[in-house]
This record gives structure tokens, C-alpha cells and sequence, in this order.
């Protein structure tokens, strides 16, 4: 389960869809990785921290060696793989960081050693290079609820959702994670209602509720919600 298998680089990219997990520890990971989720399929890929294109398996991220864990990323390409062709690949490109801030995301801030935007930019490169863009996994919120997000995070969202798509020409599929329940600071009910209401105004936007879940119960979850 351990070993790292290196995928042959495919022949066609359009062919293997990509989507970008983004964000904070929520994507990142924190959960249990069990041996189910360690088991490779050749159709589903992803990267090693040298940009080498591998079988995915669980713990996709790699930044904070110490801290990550089982993330919604290798059910997620699971379950995409369910309902396509049998031709076609998912290569999953990880780029969240624990603990960091909407505001470090947009400022492209450097956060436990990791400069935000431009790794999101350098792994969305390498993306292109092994296949076709076809959405962002973006689950953060948690470091914005330790005082009211109310009067900035909309606006700092769209600033982030608009370089997406304006500067880099992301037109594809958002799917932005509700935080969960019990997660974060004192202002997080606030931070859930705003995510609730994220569509409005965003093109290609759709918001995957965390209804029902409750402490840690995210970062065991093995199917999309």
C-alpha cells in the first residue's frame, strides 16, 4: 500500500479529466487512511511532489508530511470513474494547505512554506500538461470563522473565483465544500450560511452541503455528499 507506482503518461489528453483540490485541512486531509483507500486503479492518477505523474491512492496531499491524511479526493475520482466511458482517466492535482486563510489565497501568501496561488498555478501547468481541466475542489472556511467573514469573504471569494476564471481561463465546474458543523471558530454558522448561498452570481459554481456531518466526520468520508 505504501509503494508509489509510476502511470505511463497518456497518449490523449482529452481523454483524462482533471479537477484541482484546493484549500485548507479539510481538503488536505486529515482522517485515518485505511488499506481500502490505498489501493491503486490504473484509470485514477495523480502527482507526487515532484510533479511525477502516479496511481492515486490515500494520502494524495503532500505538503505538511506530518499532519495529512485521508481527504473526499480518491472517492471522489472513484465515484467519477463509476459514470464515464471506460477510455477515460481522472487525475487528481492537489495544492491545499492546512490553516490557510482566504485572504493567503487570494495575496498569494506563503503559508507552512508553500507560496498559495503560484503553487496552485505551477500544479494547474502540470495538469494541463497530462490532460484536460474539468473542475476545482475548493473546501476552506475554517480559518475565517474566528471573527465575523460577513463583510469580506463573498468579496474575496469572487476575487479569488475571477482570477480562476479571468486570468487563467477557468471556465470549468466549481465545487465549493461547505465546512461542517463543529468546525472552526465562534462566527462558523455565519461562514456555512455564506457558503450556502455561494451560486448566486457564480457561473459554474455548485456547493456540496456537509448537512448531518458533525466534528471529524468529513475527513472520513469516502463518497462525494
Amino acid at each position: 500500500p505504501k509503494q508509489t507506482e509510476i502511470a505511463k503518461e497518456p497518449k490523449n489528453k482529452k481523454k483524462v479529466w482533471v479537477f484541482i483540490l484546493a484549500g485548507q485541512s479539510n481538503m488536505a486531509g486529515r482522517g485515518l487512511v485505511e488499506p481500502e483507500d490505498t489501493l491503486s486503479e490504473k484509470r485514477l492518477l495523480t502527482i507526487d511532489k515532484g510533479g511525477q505523474l502516479i496511481l492515486a491512492k490515500e494520502p494524495l496531499h503532500f505538503y505538511e508530511p506530518n499532519l495529512t491524511g485521508l481527504d473526499c479526493g480518491y472517492s471522489f475520482g472513484t465515484t467519477i470513474l463509476k459514470n464515464v466511458p471506460g477510455d477515460i482517466s481522472v487525475l487528481l492535482i492537489p495544492t491545499a494547505v492546512g490553516g490557510s486563510s482566504i485572504n493567503q489565497w487570494l495575496g498569494d501568501s506563503v503559508h507552512r512554506d508553500v507560496k498559495l496561488f503560484s503553487n496552485f498555478v505551477e500544479k494547474l501547468e502540470i495538469g494541463k500538461r497530462y490532460g484536460t481541466i474539468k473542475g476545482i475542489l475548493w473546501h476552506q472556511g475554517e480559518s475565517d470563522t474566528f471573527e465575523d467573514p460577513r463583510p469580506y469573504y463573498i468579496s474575496w471569494f469572487t476575487g479569488l473565483f475571477n482570477a480562476w476564471r479571468l486570468d487563467y481561463g477557468l471556465l470549468e465546474k466549481v465545487y465549493a465544500f461547505q465546512i461542517r458543523q463543529g468546525c472552526g471558530g465562534s462566527f462558523q454558522g455565519e461562514m456555512r450560511e455564506i457558503q450556502r448561498n455561494f451560486p448566486r452570481g457564480f457561473p459554474n459554481l455548485e456547493v456540496m452541503s456537509t448537512a448531518g456531518l458533525t466534528g471529524g466526520d468529513l475527513y472520513g468520508l469516502r463518497s462525494p455528499n
